[in-house]
C-alpha cells in the first residue's frame, strides 16, 4: 500500500487571497490537488503555474482545456498520461468538463479526474453517469475522484456516484463535514470519492490540521477544500 494525500478544492477562479489559498494548499502536504473553477481567461495558465509554484507543486492538467477542473501534483508522482474532457453544453447552461489523468506514485497506479458538476439537477446526473464512464474507461484498477458536485449527499448525482465509489468522508470522516457555508443550513457539497479497493485513512475539511486557520480558509475561496488520507495498493 502507498500513502496518498488527495485535496479536493474549488479555488473560485483564483479572485480571492492567493496568497492564503497557496498557505491552505501548502498546509495540507497534497500529493495531488483536483481543482474546480480554475482561472478560464486572460493568462489562465500563467495563473495556474503561479499557484502551482508558490504550493510546491506542478500543474498535470486542466484549467481552460477541462472548462475549470484541473490537476497539480507533487513531484513524487510520476504522470503515465493525461485528457481534458469537455462535455456536452446544454443551451444556456455553462460548459463542464473533466480534467483526467493516470499516475504512478511509488508502487501504485492510480486513475484520478476533478470535476464540477451541473447547477442543473438533470444535466447534473447525467454527467454523474458520464463521470462513471469516463473512470471504467481509464483502464485502472484503481481511481480517486473529487470535485464540486453542487450536490447534497441524499441528491440523485451524488447517490449515483456513491453507489459505485467510496464517499471518502462517510467511509472515514476526519475534520470538516461542511464545505459550503454560505447557506443555512451549511451544505457538503464537494467531496472525494475513491475506488473499493482503497483504504481511506480520513477525509473531511481540514480544519484541525497545523498551519490551516480559518482565516485563511475564509479568505482564500467560498468553498472549503477537502482533505484525504489514502492507503492505495501496488499494481
Amino acid at each position: 500500500m502507498v500513502p496518498v494525500k488527495v485535496l479536493s478544492y474549488n479555488i473560485r477562479s483564483m479572485r480571492d487571497d492567493t496568497d492564503a489559498l497557496a498557505r491552505v494548499i501548502r498546509a495540507c502536504e497534497p500529493d495531488l490537488v483536483l481543482i474546480q473553477e480554475a482561472p478560464l481567461f486572460f493568462r489562465w495558465r500563467k495563473k495556474l503555474a503561479r499557484l502551482a509554484s508558490a504550493t510546491g507543486l506542478v500543474v498535470l492538467t486542466g484549467g481552460g482545456t477541462a472548462a475549470g477542473p484541473a490537476i497539480l501534483c507533487h513531484l513524487r508522482a510520476t504522470v503515465e498520461r493525461t485528457e481534458d474532457v469537455l462535455l456536452p453544453l446544454t443551451s444556456g447552461l455553462h460548459r463542464r468538463g473533466f480534467a483526467t489523468a493516470v499516475v504512478r506514485i511509488g508502487g501504485a497506479r492510480l486513475g484520478v479526474l476533478s470535476c464540477h458538476l451541473s447547477l442543473q439537477k438533470d444535466e447534473r446526473y447525467d454527467q454523474a453517469g458520464a463521470l462513471l464512464d469516463r473512470l471504467a474507461g481509464m483502464g485502472v484498477d484503481h481511481a480517486v475522484v473529487g470535485g464540486d458536485l453542487n450536490d447534497r449527499p441524499t441528491g440523485a448525482a451524488f447517490t449515483r456516484i456513491a453507489a459505485n465509489l467510496q464517499d471518502c468522508w462517510a467511509t472515514n470522516p476526519r475534520g470538516g463535514e461542511h464545505t459550503w457555508t454560505h447557506s443555512e443550513p451549511p451544505q457538503r457539497i464537494d467531496a472525494i470519492f475513491a475506488t473499493k479497493g482503497i483504504e481511506v485513512l480520513g477525509c473531511g475539511v481540514p480544519t484541525d490540521l497545523p498551519g490551516v486557520t480559518g482565516t485563511d480558509l475564509r479568505a482564500a475561496t467560498d468553498h472549503l477544500p477537502v482533505l484525504a488520507t489514502l492507503n492505495v495498493p501496488t499494481n
